[in-house]
């Protein structure tokens, strides 16, 4: 019996709304291969996106059809919301095949099947899992169709959650919360890097005591020492050393759904610097927490920030935060509106962000993050964690 992460009234929801935008852009079918986007219209929830796989809806048909690995068949009968005449799966001589088959020959077979073998065909070129070959076996099976680029066109119908979503996102917030305070309790002095990372991934996946934790699309991020000038570096074996500072930067998970947090610690006193630093942080933080609202753009939120900062002297050009939420790895981001200088996406009640304003010298960084929602006349901050430099 199918999983029931969702009412299928929800995925009717958001399948109409994908055949409204592929109406605008003149759509006959779309093929969507990012396995977020899959679960998304599908629910289809499986560490499969290692082989060729996709979602395919069209205009004149209520359902959309997964195309997957025959092996993967029964993990779309347990996940998604589908009919079995809307699962379809390739031979396994298609993996890898020494016979020159390629699973794009059987999706090119499903589109014909369908009747869009000469339309108007929406491809999600820049997604992570769609190839430049699987673009290529298409072109080459299907020679009277023309194919679009749509690549985030299922990412902008994403960019609004529901009430379920929400649900979910503060879960994973909750989750997000024990594997911070359990990273931070187990970083100190002569502590390898990797046992901290024991410590935050068991409290990832133990969750709390109503439910538990899923795979995060990223993996706790642990940058430390001089290290902490570059972001999204992980963890070694190298003991932690007095003097060290430390960042963690991790995501709760929750049927699929992150609350990705980030704080900074530090081996022994702080600095006087590094604390004047995270102040910083937390108050441009804040500035922009306070600018987001419905109405406003991204790139305002931004210039709350930039106000704050450009009091002290300091400047920034990586943006501060990006749209987000359900995820596969390799990231949660949806790829869509940014907190950045000349965004003009305007906010919209529902959409959610992670903010995540760090700063990052040659010598050191501090990060301080949250994730939250915009509400009818604010944000929602999703998590409860202290916004400090920690020390151990």
């Amino acid at each position: 019996m199918p999983q029931s992460t969702f009412e299928p009234s929800e995925y009717e929801r958001r399948i109409e709304e994908t055949k409204a935008r592929m109406r605008e852009d003149e759509l006959d079918a779309l093929v969507v291969a990012d396995p977020a986007n899959m679960n998304y219209l599908s629910g289809y929830d499986g560490w499969s996106f290692y082989v060729h796989q996709a979602v395919v809806v069209t205009a004149d048909r209520d359902e959309p059809v997964w195309v997957g690995r025959g092996q993967d068949a029964n993990g779309a009968r347990a996940t998604t919301w589908l009919s079995e005449e809307s699962i379809e799966s390739y031979s396994d001589d298609h993996v890898h095949s020494p016979y020159d088959l390629h699973p794009m020959d059987y999706l090119a077979d499903v589109l014909e099947a369908l009747g869009v073998a000469d339309g108007r065909i929406g491809l999600e070129m820049d997604a992570y899992y769609f190839t430049a070959k699987s673009y290529t076996r298409l072109q080459e099976n299907l020679g009277e169709a023309t194919f679009a680029d749509a690549t985030l066109l299922v990412n902008w119908v994403r960019v609004t959650k529901s009430e379920r979503e929400l649900d979910y996102m503060r879960e994973a917030a909750r989750i997000s919360e024990e594997a911070m305070l359990a990273g931070l309790e187990t970083i100190e002095e002569g502590v390898p890097e990797s046992e901290a990372a024991r410590a935050i991934y068991d409290a990832l996946i133990r969750g709390t005591d109503d439910y538990g934790g899923d795979y995060p699309s990223i993996v706790p991020l642990m940058p430390s020492g001089d290290h902490t000038g570059t972001p999204h570096l992980t963890w070694t074996d190298r003991e932690f050393e007095r003097g060290d500072p430390v960042i963690i930067e991790l995501s709760g998970c929750r049927h699929r759904y992150h609350s990705p947090l980030a704080r900074t610690t530090y081996v022994g006193d702080p600095p006087a610097e590094m604390t004047e630093r995270m102040e910083i942080v937390v108050e441009g933080l804040e500035a922009a927490l306070d600018a987001a609202e419905p109405g406003v753009t991204c790139e305002r939120v931004e210039r709350a920030w930039r106000d704050v900062i450009s009091k002290y002297d300091i400047e920034k050009e990586e943006r501060i935060g990006y749209s987000m939420g359900l995820g596969y790895p390799p990231d949660w981001g949806e790829h869509t509106a940014s907190l950045r200088p000349g965004d003009e996406t305007v906010l919209e009640e529902n959409m959610t962000f992670h903010m995540i304003p760090g700063l990052w010298f040659d010598d050191f960084g501090v990060e301080l993050s949250e994730t939250f929602r915009i509400t009818s006349n604010g944000a929602e901050v999703l998590a409860d964690f202290p916004r400090e430099l920690f020390s151990t």
